[in-house]
């Protein structure tokens, strides 16, 4: 795995300034595109959070459902699967479509499935609902990243992959403080939240331009639009006979699965670990919550300031996020476990758009919808098995502590091996170029 992860070749230099885009990056219509895709991008985030709090409503009032407590839960859950399974088959869609086409389709859609359960009185067909809001979900979120790769190169690709990330950070605690606002008035009212999407579709149809339609960032920069260099791009016939990049995108989507399991620890298991802890209080249970998600919005907002390249980072932000894991194994009490979470979190916020620009960079215009969707995959697939996997490692070691202290192993041994390859890739390059003359 680490060994994919070699410097791109034949793609942009995401660290470079001098990269144009091809769209408009100032004005009006600039930010409205932004706000669009970075509101699109949350829509998953909200079929994720939005009824955590009613579960226990829900649960109660399907008590003479049989299997009741398995399918309830499930009910949160199944859209994430949903997105990891499809999400790869939405990029090929995505690249014979069109993104735009099929963003706003999906968008429709997401309004229809995800308010469902207002009208549904079986816990089955809510389930069934639920599956088709994370086949949408798997839809807009590939759209949506796939746009942003689009619009942007350079650094302003990179500024917008990590604000993408930032926004599902922040919006998770949003949403999770609404639906449990809402819910108070009962289980089904949260729902309708979902209908917010039905305002968006129209936005998105008459703001987004069609990448199809733009011109190629040579002709924006040879057009006198922009003075800057223009990304390099092949000619057609070299395209045409151009294989995906499997390889290359194999070991960031590996990396990714891996990523994702260290990116939601801590919103996953912050809770049990408090309680392990003997905190009960669930205002306290959310204040230390808030307070590592506060951080991963800081980890988003110092990658987006630095200006490297993704892939040395990645030893370095792995190692962070495995330092946090090892204080929060170690912790006794409920401050010193709040400050692992914070490391960890800060780590964690650049892990993210480390990852996706890693991926972002090595994929041309007629690659970038299947491999958005297979590095979606890869990361929803990592949130999904997350839990099973820290339940299966608090088996072997006896506690929820320890089995994070084991993440953290893996990702200190991960980290180590990213940077050795890093090295040995480093020095074969050196031996290779040409003696100076004497």
């Amino acid at each position: 795995m680490p060994g994919s992860l070699l410097p791109p070749t034949s793609v942009v230099d995401d660290t470079d300034e001098t990269t144009v885009s091809p769209v408009a990056v100032s004005g009006p219509a600039h930010l409205l595109r932004v706000t669009l895709l970075m509101a699109g991008s949350c829509l998953p985030i909200l079929g994720a959070v939005l009824i955590a709090p009613v579960l226990p409503r829900m649960q109660d009032h399907f008590a003479s459902t049989p299997g009741a407590k398995a399918l309830v839960p499930l009910a949160l859950t199944v859209p994430a699967l949903a997105l990891a399974l499809l999400a790869p088959f939405a990029g090929v869609i995505v690249d014979r479509l069109g993104r735009k086409r099929l963003l706003i389709v999906a968008t429709l859609l997401y309004a229809v499935f995800g308010t469902a359960p207002l009208w549904l009185d079986s816990l089955g067909a809510i389930i069934g609902s639920r599956v088709l809001v994370g086949v949408t979900e798997a839809a807009i979120m590939t759209c949506c990243t796939t746009l942003i790769g689009d619009y942007y190169t350079g650094r302003r690709r990179v500024k917008y992959l990590a604000l993408q990330t930032m926004c599902a950070s922040a919006s998770a605690t949003v949403f999770f403080v609404l639906g449990g606002a809402v819910g108070a008035a009962g289980w089904r009212l949260p729902f309708w939240i979902y209908a917010v999407s039905l305002a968006l579709a129209p936005l998105m149809a008459s703001a987004l331009p069609s990448p199809a339609a733009l011109p190629s960032p040579a002709a924006r920069a040879t057009s006198g639009d922009a003075p800057q260099r223009a990304e390099t791009t092949e000619a057609p016939s070299v395209r045409d006979r151009r294989p995906f990049p499997w390889r290359q995108l194999a070991g960031v989507c590996a990396l990714t699965f891996f990523g994702a399991m260290v990116f939601y620890t801590v919103p996953v298991e912050m809770s049990y670990l408090l309680d392990d802890l003997g905190v009960a209080n669930t205002g306290v249970i959310g204040l230390a919550t808030a307070v590592a998600s506060a951080a991963t919005v800081g980890g988003a907002v110092a990658f987006a300031r630095l200006k490297r390249s993704p892939d040395p980072m990645l030893p370095a932000v792995l190692a962070v996020c495995a330092a946090g894991f090892g204080v929060m194994s170690v912790a006794g009490n409920a401050p010193l476990l709040v400050v692992g979470a914070v490391v960890n979190c800060l780590g964690t916020g650049m892990l993210l758009p480390a990852l996706l620009t890693s991926a972002m960079s090595r994929l041309a215009f007629e690659d970038r919808g299947r491999g958005t969707g297979l590095w979606l995959a890869a990361f929803f697939g990592g949130e999904f098995v997350c839990p099973l996997v820290l339940l299966a490692g608090e088996s072997v070691v006896g506690g929820l502590a320890g089995a994070v202290g084991m993440l953290g192993l893996a990702a200190a041994v991960v980290a180590a091996a990213l940077h050795l390859t890093r090295r040995r890739v480093d020095a074969a390059d050196l031996r290779a170029l040409p003696e100076r003359p004497a």
